[in-house]
């Protein structure tokens, strides 16, 4: 009698970030943003969702862990689908009254700074409404907010604005795409994990903080913003990837500033992220003053960083961060994970170009993940 699907969901990272509530309940942001998603190929959460009479409780396993199905926004997003599917009336009212096992895991760290909660809410909701008969993405979007504000913008594949919205209930406080994924296929990101553990300050704790004591989030949220996601917008659509660039690192750098404007200040970044940082800004000065952006950074909540670069300078980039970098921690094969090096590519930087950088001491990464940009959650059983 038991029924179940299987769906993955991805991890999508913004360029303008999202940081501060207006609401925190109906986690309603105060200023729009702008995300990439990134492959399910290579980062992704997994969910599968079995439903049947015989289920005796709801049960929730994370990662190989049983967590708390009572946790009020897995809760809210059960809740509001199963009262959608009723809306819609494609399933059989007996299938919304049966318990549920859940069974997720990720392919990267969770709550290491990755969006972990975004990828996985998204997940959990979109194979919800699979099981239920219910796919429309934009209103899905919204029921993913519910359960973590970033998850709304990994229901949709390619370029994704998540717009502030007005309204007090949150209605118009959705997700939608600005392009798709393949709109610009040059897009190539690398990821570089600095450390894989749990965060000490978590997101949602940050954010609120920052709401109550930064100045800077305020003139943040209603001056630099509007005047960014304009911006963004144009360069995503002609493929503009200098200003795509300026601007990601730009409002990455804000955001930062604001958990350190916050009181007690929040620490997201460490030394290694600030190497990484000096590092990219090297490769960019190399072509001299005025020259357009080779590679632009972003961090979210954490010390990892992702790097977004167009194809033609793949090798190059990655043959500078294999000298400056070094590892001897772990295999190649355990290092580099996602597309593949070009190894021959690599070999062809020169070397004299490549002595320009100095190397640091090694290990100071985890290990790196090439991706690109990729499509949004998707059925796979």
């Amino acid at each position: 009698m038991s029924v179940s699907v299987t769906c993955v969901a991805p991890v999508n990272i913004a360029i303008i970030k999202y940081w501060g509530k207006r609401d925190d309940d109906l986690i309603l942001p105060i200023n729009d943003s702008i995300s990439v998603t990134l492959s399910t190929e290579d980062l992704r959460t997994k969910t599968t969702i079995v439903a049947g009479p015989e289920l005796s409780k709801n049960v929730l396993r994370l990662n190989g862990v049983e967590e708390s199905f009572e946790n009020p926004r897995i809760q809210r997003c059960l809740l509001e689908v199963r009262q959608k599917a009723r809306d819609a009336g494609k399933c059989k009212s007996e299938l919304l009254d049966w318990n549920i096992h859940v069974i997720s895991e990720n392919n990267f760290p969770t709550a290491a700074g990755l969006a972990s909660s975004a990828s996985g809410y998204a997940c959990f909701v979109y194979t919800l409404a699979t099981l239920y008969g219910i796919e429309e993405s934009v209103e899905l979007s919204g029921i993913a907010r519910m359960g973590s504000g970033s998850a709304c913008r990994s229901l949709h594949s390619g370029f994704v604005q998540w717009v502030r919205g007005e309204r007090a209930d949150g209605t118009d406080s959705l997700a939608v795409q600005l392009a798709p994924a393949k709109s610009w296929p040059q897009m190539h990101v690398l990821i570089l994990v600095v450390n894989d553990r749990k965060k000490a300050t978590a997101s949602t704790h940050g954010m609120a903080t920052s709401v109550k004591t930064s100045d800077l989030l305020k003139h943040r949220a209603s001056v630099c913003v509007p005047q960014r996601v304009e911006l963004l917008k144009k360069a995503i659509a002609e493929h503009d990837f200098d200003t795509f660039g300026r601007i990601a690192m730009k409002d990455s750098n804000q955001c930062h500033a604001v958990c350190l404007d916050t009181y007690p200040p929040c620490f997201y970044m460490n030394d290694v992220s600030r190497t990484v940082i000096r590092l990219v800004h090297q490769i960019n000065n190399l072509a001299g003053d005025g020259a357009p952006v080779k590679v632009a950074y972003s961090f979210d909540a954490g010390p990892n960083a992702c790097l977004f670069m167009l194809d033609r300078d793949v090798a190059e980039i990655s043959a500078i961060i294999r000298r400056v970098l070094p590892f001897n921690h772990c295999t190649a094969d355990e290092y580099y994970k996602g597309i593949a090096n070009d190894e021959a590519a690599m070999a062809a930087v020169p070397s004299a170009m490549l002595d320009s950088f100095t190397p640091e001491n090694p290990n100071l990464l985890r290990y790196i993940i090439h991706t690109k940009v990729g499509e949004g959650p998707k059925r796979v059983d």
